[in-house]
């Protein structure tokens, strides 16, 4: 995979911070040094458990998966999550950000970690296409497939600013003037209700302070890893793998209609609508969506 270097005519005053050994050693959970670079990632439960795997979305790291993270492993699951490469507390190498890295690094995590057996997978927003990606390429890795308010049924169109990101030299002049705060704002509009909002924002800003973040954003929105992946969906419904899919009635991120496709796509789908949430409901609606789960990986 190429290098891929940026443009960058203004420097990106609030990333402060390298990820360099010593900042790791103060991080919760563990690293796997990965073809592409470090990955950050927990993983708890009896080695003997079924397996489930939680891939997070477009720019909020796998603390994301918190209480799906923990109900599961309360629940006897071997449960993992990690941060794609340019999040949280993974590396940022200078590469493309595309579905292939995604994929990529996924599969290199779970050779690592020596997990050889079928897994249940779950993707959130942009993990969607990264699990339909990883699914169609290693179907005989998967047991289950579950999404959340996945991207990629059509490309999605944010307009305003957005088109102005995708321009070299422009992009990073934005992201370095405006970034953190549109970001830090932006994750706002995944909720429906108010309350949880300042926490998760707390919990999101440390790794716009981390070197290569803006650059990772912005490669991965010029190499499509949010664009149309609806033949993605097709192929895995031609697979006949037992899949969930959830979706807030009221998600602004990725338009509850899009649902149609995805369903229309997939063959052995459950398909639950959350009422009065947005664009995580597994977040914003763990007491509802839990069982839900629960009961798809058990059933």
């Amino acid at each position: 995979m190429g290098a891929e270097k940026s443009i960058m005519p203004f420097p990106y005053f609030h990333e402060t911070e390298k990820l360099t050994n010593s900042f790791r050693e103060n991080v919760e959970g563990d690293f796997a040094e990965l073809p592409n670079g470090y990955t950050h990632y927990e993983l708890r439960g009896d080695k003997d458990a079924e397996t489930v795997v939680l891939v997070h979305g477009f720019s909020v790291p796998s603390f994301i998966w918190e209480p799906t993270f923990r109900f599961l492993t309360e629940a006897g699951y071997r449960v993992l999550r990690f941060d794609l490469f340019g999040r949280g507390y993974s590396d940022r190498p200078e590469t493309a950000y595309n579905l292939d890295l995604f994929a990529n690094q996924l599969r290199d995590l779970l050779d690592a970690l020596k997990i050889t057996e079928p897994i249940n997978l779950f993707g959130l927003s942009m993990g969607g296409p990264i699990t339909a990606t990883f699914t169609v390429r290693h179907p005989e890795r998967i047991k289950k497939l579950a999404l959340f308010a996945p991207a990629g049924a059509e490309a999605l169109s944010f307009g305003g600013l957005f088109n102005f990101l995708l321009i070299p030299g422009v992009g990073e002049l934005l992201m370095g003037v405006l970034g953190k705060k549109k970001l830090i704002d932006g994750v706002a509009e995944d909720f429906y209700e108010q309350e949880q909002i300042a926490h998760f924002q707390k919990q999101y800003a440390p790794q716009l302070s981390i070197q290569g973040f803006g650059r990772a954003i912005l490669s991965t929105l010029r190499n499509d890893a949010l664009g149309d992946s609806s033949d993605l969906y097709k192929r895995v419904g031609e697979l006949n793998i037992p899949t969930l899919l959830v979706w807030g009635r009221d998600d602004k991120t990725v338009p509850y209609d899009q649902a149609e496709i995805v369903v229309s796509s997939l063959k052995e789908v459950r398909f639950h609508t959350i009422e009065n949430s947005g664009h995580i409901p597994h977040y914003e609606n763990a007491d509802e969506v839990n069982p839900i789960i629960l009961d798809f990986l058990s059933s």
